[in-house]
């Protein structure tokens, strides 16, 4: 029906909306990336498993080896945000969205070697745009500048994204999204936690809001809302419009960290987006 399709194009919009909105705590909060992972992670657990409590119970990995890999993905979670949180701190929400907005191209790029399938010039053409889109963010201001920093640390933050998405595609069949999602954030957030006992931090009550909000709004609630809406619109068109996430997030940094991006980092972030819906919608399923 219509009014499911414009139901789940909205739900999917809101989630993509808050994924970008996530990325301005790394400058409303002033604390390590890892602390506001932790705090991200640890809300996000929460709310996830109320929500399985609460919700309709799917089925649980079983098994060492199963067991072993889900830990595993928690922990290039933990290091996918803690990258991603600090490419923001060292540069500005625009640069560190847009980097880290080459994840498509490194799925292109790394498929045909995971899964055994023959490269296509394509994958080599996305991958010579986005290093010119970051090279054109990257050149006005020197290679070892803040940008520099920024780029090279949200480019991290997409590769390792890139390789999570590539492990979780082999999960999703066999497990509910939300189970593989809180047992990732579960794991993330106890890897971090002993950190707590090593760093001396002082946090306060509104530190804590925004981390609960940032774990319970913009992690578990986004994640719900896009997986509510893939029921009714196709993947290819949720991938698409989850490129979408570095411009929602540049649009909150302007209006609430008064964040004007340069016109070398809009020139190389249209590089990349572009490139990023070019990616997505080839390798995407109709």
């Amino acid at each position: 029906m219509k009014s499911d399709r414009a139901s789940g194009l909205v739900e999917i919009h809101v989630a993509v909306l808050l994924f970008g909105l996530a990325g301005l705590f790394a400058k409303f909060l002033p604390l390590p990336a890892w602390c506001i992972v932790l705090g991200r992670t640890g809300f996000a657990t929460m709310a996830l498993a109320a929500a399985l409590v609460f919700g309709k119970r799917g089925r649980y990995p079983q098994g060492r080896k199963t067991i072993a890999l889900f830990c595993l993905l928690g922990i290039i979670l933990a290091i996918h945000w803690i990258t991603f949180f600090h490419a923001i701190q060292v540069s500005n929400v625009a640069v560190g969205l847009l980097a880290f907005s080459t994840f498509p191209v490194f799925i292109t790029c790394l498929e045909p070697f995971w899964f055994n399938e023959k490269r296509r010039m394509i994958d080599w053409v996305t991958a010579l745009l986005v290093l010119t889109g970051l090279g054109v963010m990257v050149y006005p201001s020197g290679f070892r500048g803040q940008v520099f920093s920024g780029v090279i640390w949200g480019t991290l933050a997409g590769f390792t994204f890139a390789v999570l998405s590539l492990l979780n595609r082999k999960w999703v069949r066999d497990y509910p999204p939300v189970v593989i999602a809180l047992y990732q954030n579960a794991v993330a957030t106890l890897v971090l936690l002993p950190m707590l006992a090593v760093v001396d931090l002082q946090v306060d009550a509104r530190q804590i809001g925004l981390l609960v909000f940032l774990g319970v709004i913009c992690t578990a609630l986004s994640h719900a809302l896009f997986i509510r809406g893939l029921r009714y619109v196709r993947a290819q068109l949720a991938s698409v419009i989850a490129c979408l996430e570095p411009v929602y997030g540049i649009v909150f940094a302007f209006f609430l960290l008064h964040e004007v991006p340069s016109a070398s980092t809009l020139a190389g972030g249209a590089f990349i987006v572009v490139t990023a819906v070019m990616a997505t919608h080839r390798r995407a399923p109709v």
